[in-house]
């Protein structure tokens, strides 16, 4: 799944639809950071990065967090969340 996939997700009256949607963007983009770190850490990042190493690490323990919350509310909201998204 894409970000691009997810916008008539965004655009719903429904809250559900609208909540599914903002946790696939959160992990979509986790995942994308994750991979950039790892590339980073790996000496395979095709390019220089320009924000510390440190610094989009925190950014992403924060992004996992924002998921763990959300996970959470879903549960509590009997919202079911798609959990696995291809890496990539």
């Amino acid at each position: 799944m894409e970000l691009k996939d997810t916008v008539n997700m965004m655009l719903s009256d429904d809250y559900k639809e609208h909540f599914k949607a903002e946790y696939i963007q959160e992990k979509i983009r986790a995942i994308k950071l994750e991979n950039i770190l790892k590339a980073y850490k790996d000496n395979k990042l095709n390019y220089k990065l320009k924000c510390p190493y440190e610094l989009l690490y925190e950014q992403l323990v924060f992004m996992k967090n924002k998921l763990r919350i959300l996970s959470e509310r879903a549960k509590i909201e009997g919202i079911e969340l798609i959990m696995d998204l291809k890496r990539g």
